[in-house]
């Protein structure tokens, strides 16, 4: 089954015009390469040109066999009176070789070539035995050698243009794949900001909403309200701070630099959860203070969280936090009841452990939530571990 052939490129149906017309006038104009020796005379020249001219069109397409071809047809123009066209198109082919042949032809064609035109300079030097002879070399590295150097370079020109560009091709999928997760991670540390912020205060005002529709009774409705205001108020401020960090950085000098909650904050935490309705007490150990500003924020989120979750899902009894540093880590413990609920209760959505569990993993600690281990057991336990050296080593939020 015959292979099909593919169509000649149009830059090399160009050349090969180009060199037929430029044979054709050279030969009008009775210019050839004869020196004086016997060949073939009158129109025979034309033959080899017509079929060096025909070879080029297969220059891209089929370049090796293109070349071998195209040294017999070197060797039969010898026998006429010869054409320089013939013998340019022929260095052509040499050059095409090694442009758009195989990785292997680009490697053998220049060796071969400088072999041959060795050792065509050396026979014809023992042959005639004058220095003239080495002319004969020199005409034949440049119509094989020179060439096929030429296309050398030019193809390892392409190869490391091609090579830089696949690189940079690289380099900015790298660069969209960094920008796709740090947009990711944003997103999960803003859900994360604000899931915290607010959900403390917006489970307060559910509940005491729900009490203050449940009872009739104006002094229950009016402290209801009281609550409700002051969580309102609260969640706003919490809500302004978050959106000032989102902010651009419009370079306004008027505009503050928002701080972020730390440890110094449970204490005015603890007392909002007990005008919520929670019995809370806090202890802190020693050394707590000063540590790194991403332990404090995430200590502080997890005490939080964990008040939010023992309101919205707690029976009424103590609520512990319990926070102390010992072995290069911060621990965070909040204890609460645990059991059915009485009364109004708070939708959640799990979120709350999530985000906890995420905070600590950016941090590279440990956290734990669930019943205690035991017997009849009725203690609900948030335990986090967070290592005060990740954070000095640039682990942040």
């Amino acid at each position: 089954m015959p292979l099909p052939l593919s169509r000649p490129h149009r830059d090399d149906v160009r050349i090969a015009a180009i060199g037929l017309l430029g044979g054709l006038l050279l030969w009008a104009l009775g210019l050839t390469n004869s020196q004086g020796r016997l060949v073939l005379g009158g129109g025979w020249l034309l033959v080899p040109l017509c079929a060096m001219a025909g070879l080029e069109l297969l220059r891209r397409t089929a370049p090796q066999a293109a070349l071998v071809l195209g040294t017999f047809v070197l060797i039969a123009d010898r026998f006429t009176l010869g054409s320089l066209a013939t013998t340019l198109m022929f260095t052509d082919l040499v050059y095409a070789a090694v442009l758009y042949g195989t990785p292997a032809a680009a490697r053998r064609i220049p060796v071969t070539t400088a072999l041959i035109t060795i050792a065509v300079t050396l026979g014809f030097l023992a042959w005639f035995r004058k220095p003239e002879a080495l002319l004969i070399g020199v005409v034949s590295g440049l119509v094989s050698f020179a060439p096929a150097a030429t296309g050398v370079l030019v193809r390892n020109h392409r190869e490391a243009a091609e090579s830089a560009r696949l690189r940079a091709e690289q380099t900015a999928l790298l660069a969209e794949m960094d920008r796709t997760q740090a947009v990711v991670a944003e997103r999960a540390r803003m859900a994360r900001e604000l899931h915290d912020m607010v959900a403390n205060h917006l489970s307060a005002i559910a509940i005491h909403s729900t009490a203050a529709l449940s009872l009739d009774e104006p002094r229950t409705t009016q402290q209801a309200l009281t609550v409700i205001r002051e969580n309102s108020v609260e969640g706003l401020a919490e809500m302004r701070r978050l959106i000032g960090i989102l902010r651009d950085d419009s370079g306004d000098s008027q505009g503050e630099p928002v701080a972020a909650p730390t440890l110094d904050g449970l204490g005015s935490l603890i007392e909002q959860s007990r005008t919520n309705g929670l019995d809370v007490t806090l202890a802190v150990g020693d050394g707590v203070g000063g540590l790194p500003a991403p332990i404090e924020l995430a200590a502080y989120r997890i005490v939080q969280e964990s008040l939010t979750n023992a309101l919205k899902h707690a029976p009424h009894g103590p609520v512990t936090v319990a926070v102390h540093r010992s072995d290069g880590a911060l621990t965070v413990r909040v204890t609460s009841p645990y059991g059915d609920v009485d009364g109004p209760r708070a939708p959640g959505s799990g979120a709350g452990l999530i985000g906890m569990r995420e905070r600590t993993a950016l941090l590279r600690g440990t956290f734990e939530a669930g019943p205690e281990s035991g017997p009849g057991s009725k203690i609900w336990q948030v335990r986090a571990e967070l290592p005060v050296d990740a954070a000095d080593e640039g682990v942040s939020e």
